[in-house]
């Protein structure tokens, strides 16, 4: 791999530092003009903690496995993720808001967390059934969609409707699956 200079420019929008339930899409296009998608939402599975999606960015690209499944998947594709032309996210939230901790939250006061966990699952559940329902559409209208969602839980078609009409705005053909 060649080593290149240059100067770069990353721009990122205000309200994507506020924190919640998002759903997201990174495209990555190959050196070679292939486009592969990843879905992926914001909204942990063991805490009460829902980051903004500009936290997975760099969580995304980095070296740490159990954060990095972005990178994996291109690694499993072929592609080093230095040798893409570009990285753009698409990001469409916040769905809901983080679960409101006090003030003086103790992440190992057990008895605070289980009740901030009770108010967190409904959430992450029907955020994670979108997240399900994107990855599926998308493969559906035809992208190519390297991860699979694997998620127990559904969301009705009236909820998911305004979510994938907005991400039809960037990967238009959802638009075709009605």
């Amino acid at each position: 791999m060649t080593s290149e200079i240059g100067t770069f420019r990353l721009s990122l929008p205000g309200p994507m530092l506020r924190r919640g339930f998002w759903l997201y899409v990174w495209k990555a296009v190959t050196a070679e003009g292939q486009e592969l998608l990843y879905v992926g939402r914001t909204g942990d599975n063991s805490s009460p903690n829902a980051s903004p999606p500009y936290i997975r960015m760099g969580q995304h690209l980095g070296s740490m496995k159990n954060q990095n499944a972005l990178r994996r998947n291109l690694v499993n594709q072929g592609v080093e993720p230095e040798t893409c032309n570009t990285f753009e996210l698409v990001a469409h939230g916040p769905l809901h808001p983080e679960v409101v901790k006090p003030k003086d939250f103790d992440h190992s006061d057990q008895a605070v967390r289980l009740q901030l966990m009770e108010e967190h699952l409904p959430l992450r559940n029907i955020v994670g059934a979108m997240e399900k329902r994107l990855e599926r559409d998308l493969r559906a209208a035809r992208y190519s969609v390297m991860n699979v969602v694997k998620w127990k839980h559904d969301v009705d078609d009236e909820t998911w409707a305004p979510v994938r009409s907005a991400f039809a705005n960037d990967f238009p053909r959802l638009k075709e699956l009605g």
